[in-house]
């Protein structure tokens, strides 16, 4: 690589919603920007989620000189448990976002083997050979940030997740000296957030969240069960101010929302009466009108405390007739069914339901297209890359910053693994980098060509035939009948001919063996797949077959 190119590869968050990973490199220096999870899809059985692939950078991690972190959300913060390790770089990030990490590596045994380092807006540092500062933005969690990258041939301005608000309610706005102070020394590269490109106008302030969730919770008449995301510390506190102004305690439940809000607490980003907050265990015996639970599950995650409660399953928590409910987020792209399915569960036990849909309990931490006009106008830059966002967000930001004046030419649609260089004068796509999923379950991680997660998607669609055979360990003649079970396959349960008849096959196959050298890993293949045949040849459906062989050894 030639010494005066910049390249911008972006590792996730680029055609997805979440996982939103973006590294730049100059000279020998790599700085990565976020470490995100994003949610896994219909399709995903058994998947926590899905975060990037950084065999590159793990191939080169003796050049990654730092991980950047935007702000404390999980599609931003959530794979630096899985990445650090093969990494081994510093971390920095603003005071909140820091302690929200502090939480996270401490759940996974990781804070004493990582270097975390908190960073104040407006404060540069150097980075290998560049030189680093953090600027405020507005979004829905507080301590965002805006990132900006000093090369020699300019600087690459990172947006974050913002929006423009002017009345925000940690009453940091977003930091307009700043980003002018940038446009003036030049701006090489500006990465925008898309996720709301396709929204006209301008996004509501987080503000008018905070008079809603007081009159339901005003209005309600029993229990008052709020879900939102742990991380969101802004509407946590709108939550306890409409406690505390309708005399009522907070219980919270759900590990990460409980440690969140305990690290918030202590560093002052929520404040509240020092009895506001009461265990489960005394809130179960307050009046039902006396009380507000904070929970986990605003997006239908279905091990979270709002699923288990509307299943029946949580532990502490059983839904009531009268219990308001309120989901204080919208469903992330590919969680709509998973939320309504939740709403129908809370609604079947007699909860009244609250969401987005139907009040205004959330609104959402993303500049709409006149905010993204005003960046654009204002930060002025050679390139654009739109970021964060599924293909059509991107499209529609690449299209509007075309309408202000930039040249189709100088805007860059990128898919994650696309390698963009920049030198004086001159930028362009000079490659695709081989990029693959990461499956994360439970402490598993799986890439796509994994067989696990395509056979889960068959036993879920098709179920799993067992051929159970007993054989003479020396001959291996059958000792007894074959025998078949079935589970999620009701064709084999209803209908007595086609057990008859794939026994029979069995049996024959293994007639035909008599007198062979005997390989009984040959006997299980070839009876997996003979019986898989007859399925499929009798009911058009392919199950998966597993054989298990006993041997027995006679006198």
């Amino acid at each position: 690589m030639s010494q005066s190119q910049v390249r911008i590869i972006p590792l996730g968050g680029l055609g997805e919603i979440g996982r939103n990973m973006m590294a730049v490199e100059y000279e020998d220096d790599i700085i990565v920007i976020d470490a995100g999870v994003m949610f896994p899809e219909e399709g995903m059985p058994g998947i926590d989620f899905v975060i990037p692939d950084i065999t590159y950078l793990a191939r080169n991690r003796d050049r990654v000189r730092a991980v950047l972190i935007t702000h404390g959300h999980e599609d931003h913060t959530g794979a630096l448990p899985y990445v650090l390790p093969d990494l081994d770089a510093p971390v920095y990030a603003s005071r909140l976002t820091h302690g929200l990490i502090t939480v996270k590596l401490r759940e996974h045994g990781l804070l004493k083997s990582s270097s975390l380092n908190v960073v104040e807006p407006n404060a540069p540092f150097r980075v290998g050979r560049l030189e680093v500062e953090f600027f405020r933005v507005c979004h829905s969690i507080p301590d965002a940030m805006g990132i900006a990258i000093h090369t020699p041939l300019g600087a690459i301005v990172h947006t974050g997740d913002f929006k423009i608000d002017h009345t925000p309610v940690d009453g940091h706005t977003t930091d307009f000296a700043k980003l002018a102070e940038l446009a003036a020394g030049g701006v090489l590269l500006l990465c925008s957030d898309s996720t709301y490109a396709e929204m006209e106008g301008y996004t509501p302030s987080e503000q008018v969240v905070r008079g809603s969730i007081e009159n339901v919770v005003a209005g309600a008449e029993a229990r008052v069960i709020v879900a939102t995301f742990a991380s969101l510390i802004s509407r946590v506190q709108m939550v306890m101010d409409a406690a505390v102004a309708n005399r009522r305690k907070v219980a919270v439940v759900g590990r990460s929302m409980r440690n969140n809000v305990s690290m918030a607490l202590d560093m002052g980003y929520l404040s509240a009466p020092d009895d506001l907050i009461v265990p489960l265990k005394e809130a179960k015996r307050l009046p039902h009108n006396r009380l507000v639970i904070l929970a986990t599950g605003a997006q239908g995650e279905p091990t979270s405390a709002l699923v288990r409660m509307s299943r029946g399953e949580h532990k502490d928590v059983e839904i009531e007739t009268g219990d308001t409910v309120i989901i204080s987020s919208s469903p992330i792209p590919g969680n709509e069914t998973l939320v309504a399915k939740t709403i129908d569960d809370l609604f079947r036990r007699g909860a009244e339901v609250i969401s987005s849909r139907t009040a205004t309990v959330h609104v959402h931490g993303h500049a709409s297209r006149e905010e993204l006009k005003l960046m654009l106008n204002l930060v002025r830059p050679t390139y654009f890359v739109p970021v964060h966002g599924e293909h059509r967000h991107l499209i529609a930001h690449a299209r509007l910053a075309q309408s202000l004046g930039m040249d189709p030419e100088d805007t860059f649609v990128l898919e994650d693994g696309d390698i963009l260089e920049i030198e004086d004068g001159w930028a362009g796509v000079v490659e695709h980098m081989p990029f693959e999923d990461v499956y994360v379950a439970g402490h598993r991680l799986w890439g796509r060509h994994s067989s696990v997660l395509a056979e889960r998607n068959r036993l879920s669609t098709d179920g799993v035939v067992a051929v159970g055979l007993t054989l003479d360990a020396k001959t291996g003649a059958p000792l007894s009948p074959p025998s078949l079970e079935s589970r999620g396959f009701d064709e084999l349960k209803r209908a007595q001919d086609l057990l008859e008849n794939a026994s029979q096959v069995v049996h024959s196959m293994l007639e035909s063996q008599s007198g062979k050298v005997l390989d009984f890993d040959q006997i299980e293949r070839t009876v997996t797949v003979s019986v898989s045949d007859l399925l499929w040849k009798e009911t058009k459906r392919r199950p998966t077959v597993l054989t298990l062989v006993e041997r027995v050894e006679r006198s």
